[in-house]
């Protein structure tokens, strides 16, 4: 097992989508079962929390002016982290009974991308495209649990993925545009405990996946090729990103709330967050432009 470092043995039910602000050194991430918006200072490893409304936080980015995108179960706010306060932005009345807004990651185009799903799994969740003036766009539906949205390099393909199906998917970009075509499976995980949640993608273009329930990141090269498989001290990492002063830490969030109590005993780590040594830069995390 890789080496680690216990960024935070708060035990989030389900910790996801690390997100680091290069402006200040800092580290945020969610707990979506709590409404919960966790943020680290690494000048003084201090972490403090806010609770969130509009029900339960599926995401998080940067806005280029300051402050965040949350993106929750009745819609889009922005957040202010210095006032503390939240406020509509976009989204509201597009979603149905027991839906929300899950995994989202803006493009280098200042757009976000959001995917959205239903609390009990049925295949009716949607891909948007969010431009910064507010405007959503449909991309494509019939999604169960949206995750793993991420971009290449030269921003020529976006990577997806849909938990509960195992399966990861490529498409190709039009940056230009902010259109997708040629869906393409990328790597699946059918028959093995690990489903695939969130993603990042380092400087070499290579994909770090989170295998929610399989333990493991997974490190896969542009053409699905698995490079690197890292074996974790917790069973449902959920998410990862890079950070610190080099872009070369790779932050890990994780869940709890599928475990029983004898598991929860066994694995004091669930729901922590957690770091490594990547060996490899990441890329500064883009921000929204609105």
């Amino acid at each position: 097992m890789i080496d680690y470092t216990v960024i935070s043995a708060h035990r989030d039910r389900l910790g996801e989508v690390p997100v680091w602000c290069e402006r200040t050194a800092s580290l945020w991430w969610i707990d979506v079962i709590q409404s919960a918006l966790h943020h680290l200072d690494t000048t003084t490893g201090k972490v403090t929390t806010v609770t969130t409304t509009g029900g339960r936080i599926g995401s998080i980015a940067l806005r280029e002016q300051g402050g965040l995108l949350l993106a929750n179960a009745e819609g889009i706010d922005f957040f202010d982290p210095a006032s503390g306060t939240q406020q509509p932005f976009t989204g509201y009345g597009r979603l149905g009974p027991s839906q929300r807004f899950n995994d989202g990651r803006v493009d280098r185009q200042g757009r976000f991308w959001v995917g959205t799903m239903h609390e009990e799994f049925l295949p009716q969740g949607t891909l948007f495209r969010v431009d910064t003036d507010g405007t959503l766009t449909e991309i494509f539906g019939d999604i169960i649990v949206p995750n793993g949205i991420a971009f290449s390099p030269d921003s020529r393909t976006l990577y997806f993925a849909d938990t509960r199906r195992f399966t990861m998917w490529s498409f190709d970009f039009d940056a230009a545009n902010g259109t997708v075509s040629n869906r393409t499976v990328f790597s699946e995980t059918k028959g093995k405990p690990g489903r695939p949640d969130g993603s990042a993608v380092d400087s070499e273009g290579f994909i770090w996946n989170a295998e929610y329930a399989g333990g493991q990141v997974v490190r896969y090269a542009p053409d699905g090729r698995i490079d690197r498989t890292i074996a974790l001290p917790l069973s449902h990492p959920t998410s990862v990103c890079f950070g610190g002063p080099d872009l070369e830490t790779l932050f890990i969030t994780s869940g709890s709330y599928t475990l029983n109590p004898e598991q929860l005993a066994a694995e004091p780590l669930a729901g922590a967050v957690i770091a490594i040594h990547a060996g490899v830069k990441g890329l500064p995390e883009s921000r929204f432009g609105g």
